[in-house]
């Protein structure tokens, strides 16, 4: 799964540095700086905006908020409970849920991030881990988006969703939650594959083409123990969250 990340706002403008338009990306980092946070932890639960670059854009991020709302959604109330449920989206099923098909079909998006966290769970407890690139360089994220339109304030609000995969040998490791039937990661993108995902081509080959892109992560990746995120001894957003932390009730997985 994918319910805890680290963004810094740095990391969130890595697709525009990649495109060379570093005038523009000082302009945005000046206009975003009241709207925008860098989280070195933040859980999808708390719908945080986040920068993402979508399929109409792909190289200038637009501001969403994490927790998809589908546009058909009726009401507020409606809106409020859906978006719990769709931090995540499973990518072997999103062109085939009614929450997520129509925006898998056109309205893919990336979310550049440093790291995510995952838990894993022992004796009846649980250890958060931190997860990021060997290289330390940011990761980027499958995502759908979606822009719901609130009837009863007109108010538009943009949203996402990040896609999830089977887990890869390190992530099965860690991610083995016992309610869970196998254990999951989110899709990591290299930036050929980031590309061929915001590309819509409105045929039939383009699903098979993106389900094609759906596999567990090949990249390098280190993961460690790190402070608790929830509860009274969270350490909330601050550079301490992905900084490495031992349990002695928690032997090395790795």
């Amino acid at each position: 799964m994918c319910y805890d990340i680290q963004a810094k706002l740095k990391t969130q403008l890595k697709r525009t540095r990649r495109m060379n338009q570093a005038e523009f990306i000082r302009e945005l980092e000046t206009e975003l700086k009241p709207y925008i946070t860098s989280w070195h932890h933040v859980s999808g639960f708390s719908h945080p905006n986040v920068l993402i670059y979508t399929n109409e854009n792909p190289t200038l991020p637009s501001l969403a908020s994490w927790g998809l709302i589908p546009h058909w959604v009726k009401n507020q109330v409606q809106a409020n409970k859906i978006r719990n449920n769709t931090i995540n989206a499973r990518g072997e099923s999103i062109f085939e849920k009614p929450s997520y098909r129509d925006a898998a079909k056109a309205k893919r998006c990336l979310i550049s991030v440093d790291g995510f966290y995952e838990y894993h769970h022992k004796n009846g407890k649980t250890f958060p881990h931190f997860i990021h690139k060997k290289s330390e360089e940011p990761m980027t994220l499958a995502g759908l988006w979606s822009n719901w339109i609130n009837k009863q304030t007109g108010k538009l609000l943009k949203t996402f969703t990040i896609v999830t995969v089977k887990a890869n040998p390190l992530l099965s490791k860690i991610h083995n939650n016992p309610k869970l039937k196998e254990a999951r990661m989110p899709l990591l993108l290299t930036n050929d594959k980031a590309d061929e995902w915001l590309n819509v081509s409105h045929d039939k080959t383009d699903t098979n083409r993106i389900k094609a892109l759906m596999t567990p992560s090949e990249e390098e990746l280190i993961a460690y123990t790190v402070r608790p995120l929830r509860g009274k001894k969270a350490v909330g957003n601050k550079p301490e969250a992905s900084k490495q932390f031992f349990y002695d009730e928690l032997n090395e997985l790795f």
